[in-house]
Parts: C-alpha cells; structure tokens; sequence
C-alpha cells in the first residue's frame, strides 16, 4: 500500500475480478448487444425488423378497421343482390306454354308468382325508403330551424352587451367614467334581482 490512503494496483484488479462497479457496467453492455442483435456494427436485419413489430398484441384500431370492412363488404353484398334480382325483374320470362296443363306452364306460373312477390317487395321497400327518407327530411329542417333561432337569440344578447359596454366605457371630456349609465345598470340589476 503506498501511502497516503490511495489504492495499489492490485486492489483495484481485485474489485474487476469480484463483481466492481467495472464488471457490472460490461455485462450490461454485452446484455445490451445481444438483445440488438450482434457484437458492434448495430442491429442485425432480423432484428431490426422485428423490433416493432408485436404479434398477437391488441390493437383497437385495427379491430375498428376490420370490423368497418367486414360491415361495408356485408352492404355491398346485399346491394350486388338486389340490383340482381332488380335486372332479373326486367327481363321477359323465356319460357315459352305450349300447352295448358304441361310442365312448362307451371314454371311459368311460378316464374311469375315469383316476379309479383318480388316486385310487392321492391314496392315496399320503395314505400319504406321514402318514408325514411321523408322522416330525415323533417328532422333536418327541425334542426335548422333550433340552430336558427339560437343564432337570433345568441345575436341580440350580444347586440345588448355590446351597446351596454358602449355605455358603460364612455367617458367624459375630462376622462372620467360617466357615472349616468353605471347607475342605471345597478338600478336595473337591483330591479330584476327584487321582482
């Protein structure tokens, strides 16, 4: 040991060699490099790449999306259908009676009863969409007309604060406040907190 309380040599070997602050700060180091993939030169390309990605984590998000697709892909299906059976509709049945009591004319009768149902169906829906559509219609204009009262109400009581403040700031040749206008606004709010 020199003097002087400084540490030799050879006790600063023996912190290094029994776990000293030196050896724990490596080991960090080396936990650090091979999590990231590697000795020195950075991340490895695996690593990199699934270094954000998370699997099986919830995202709600991602829920929202899928679930918004699944919906979309459920009305477009039921719209594909009925523009289908609407082009169906349209066409003239090709099938042709050459006798009443045949195989043909039954086909042809229910081909037909099949168009009549399907049309009462077309028409109802017709009926429904319109009254729907009527309904939205009405409630618009029910919201309008709230918003535009509200916007006239909003509008004069500011008109109101505004020529109240006109008053109240107005001064006098001197730059004295005039004092008319301040005591009728006290009188009123006396009068109206009273009655």
């Amino acid at each position: 040991m020199k003097k002087g309380g400084g540490n030799s040599e050879r006790s600063e070997g023996r912190s290094r060699k029994f776990g000293g602050h030196e050896s724990i700060k490596n080991q960090k180091m080396k936990k650090n490099m091979q999590r990231l993939g590697g000795n020195g030169g950075g991340l490895s390309l695996e690593s990199f790449a699934n270094a954000k990605t998370r699997s099986g984590s919830y995202n709600p998000s991602l829920i929202k999306k899928q679930r918004e697709f699944y919906k979309n892909a459920k009305h477009l299906r039921k719209f594909k259908k009925s523009l289908k059976q609407l082009e169906q509709e349209n066409v003239p049945s090709t099938t042709i009676r050459p006798f009443e009591g045949g195989k043909e004319a039954e086909e042809g009768d229910n081909v037909n009863r099949q168009k009549k149902k399907n049309t009462r169906c077309a028409q109802s829906l017709q009926q429904l969409y319109e009254q729907k559509r009527g309904e939205d219609e009405k409630a618009r204009a029910e919201r309008d007309a709230v918003i535009q009262v509200r916007k006239q109400e909003i509008q004069q009581v500011e008109a109101r604060r505004r020529a109240l403040k006109e008053k109240m700031y107005k001064k006098t040749k001197s730059g004295q406040p005039v004092m008319k206008y301040r005591i009728e606004h006290l009188l009123e709010t006396i009068q109206g907190s009273t009655s």
